[in-house]
């Protein structure tokens, strides 16, 4: 009984002397710096679908947005300005599929609800 507890107290010894210890560096190459952002600016200026859930004062607009981050919130809402109300809409979706599926979904909860299509750009 004394060896067992003495060979699991030794090889408790052993394993902690052996142990590693380093330090590591990550050299990142500068044109991966330079990729993130030109993909941040094209994502950004990329159009989605989108969901309207409702509209009217800014009132009434933060009250439907914070609902609505209770209801779905797998999904990003924001307050848009278009004169002379503000409208709440949900959702970045690529493809229509994406965005029909989920407009389902959503108009069960909030009926008023309208899906939104991407703006056509001119290039």
């Amino acid at each position: 009984m004394k060896t067992a507890i003495l060979s699991v107290v030794l090889l408790g010894f052993i394993t902690c002397g052996m142990a590693q210890s380093g330090k590591i560096s990550i050299e990142q190459d500068a044109n991966i710096t330079r990729l993130l952002e030109v993909y941040k600016i094209s994502n950004s200026k990329t159009n989605f679908f989108t969901i309207q859930v409702g509209f009217g004062s800014y009132t009434k607009a933060e009250e439907l947005k914070q609902q609505v981050d209770i209801d779905f919130p797998d999904l990003k809402s924001k307050i848009i300005f278009d004169s002379p109300t503000y409208r709440v809409q949900i959702g970045q979706f690529k493809s229509k599929l994406d965005a029909e599926r989920k407009f389902k979904e959503v108009r069960i909860k909030y009926p008023e609800s309208l899906l939104l299509k991407p703006e056509k750009t001119t290039k």
